[in-house]
């Protein structure tokens, strides 16, 4: 199996950001893992200048299939006192795989110290629990994952995941590698697998520098609208204390 960092260890540099090729443990069906893709663009974003403040928002458009040798390419678009916007594609042999906006931004002083976010109260799975490791040619297989079913309703899911192999990752790529793991809300609509292809995701960082303990995430994706083929639904992000680092919203498309 290929980890993470393997892969961005061997990934060839250009003057725009990296070569690389998404191995087969990193697919779902035809294309990369989302996740995977965005860490990917991120990665290469990162690149574009040494002393960029923390990130603090992702759209992502997942545009095409993209497997095999891939190019990722970042430009800034623009950078002022406290925000720097970059864009990064991922190109494969089909075209236009994925393109990302990334907004970094530093912390500003201000007034408002509002925040309503609640620790979720459910802690990290114990050492002796009995996790679930995807199949090694699945990209879920280089994931733990411990499922909260009692707690999650009828169209939610809500799990605890971490990445395997995760040393010396940067926290920002790990976050976004970890952030799109669970499948779209709207499958526990159906009583048998149906395919689903997520369309966009947009996700906010609400904490900088996002940590947690043991790996562990916690992470939750909703659904309250799937009609015509197109579902909407809202995702969040906690670390092991119960502390909310993110979240956001994205769109699937529904083949059945």
């Amino acid at each position: 199996m290929t980890s993470l960092i393997d892969l961005l260890a061997s990934a060839q540099r250009t003057d725009t950001g990296f070569t690389t090729e998404i191995p087969a443990n990193w697919l779902q069906g035809r294309t990369a893992y989302g996740g995977l893709s965005s860490a990917l663009a991120l990665a290469a974003a990162k690149q574009v200048e040494p002393d960029l403040p923390p990130l603090r928002s992702a759209q992502v458009a997942f545009v095409g299939p993209l497997s095999g040798p891939v190019t990722v390419t970042a430009t800034k678009l623009r950078r002022g006192r406290n925000a720097a916007f970059i864009q990064a594609d991922i190109m494969s042999e089909a075209g236009l795989g994925l393109r990302t906006n990334f907004v970094f931004m530093s912390r500003l002083e201000s007034a408002i110290e509002h925040d309503t976010t609640a620790p979720t109260g459910f802690a990290p799975p114990p050492a002796d629990a009995e996790l679930y490791t995807g199949p090694k040619e699945f990209f879920t297989g280089n994931f733990n994952f411990f499922d909260l079913k009692a707690e999650a309703g009828p169209t939610q899911w809500l799990r605890w995941g971490r990445l395997i192999d995760r040393a010396g990752l940067d926290p920002e790529v790990e976050l976004m590698v970890m952030g799109d793991a669970l499948p779209p809300a709207s499958l526990k609509l159906f009583a048998k697998m149906t395919p689903v292809s997520s369309l966009t995701w947009q996700v906010n960082i609400l904490q900088p520098a996002p940590a947690t303990t043991d790996g562990w995430w916690l992470l939750e994706a909703e659904t309250d609208s799937a009609r015509g083929g197109y579902s909407s639904q809202t995702m969040r992000m906690w670390s092991a204390d119960g502390t909310l680092v993110a979240e956001g919203m994205q769109g699937v498309a529904v083949f059945g």
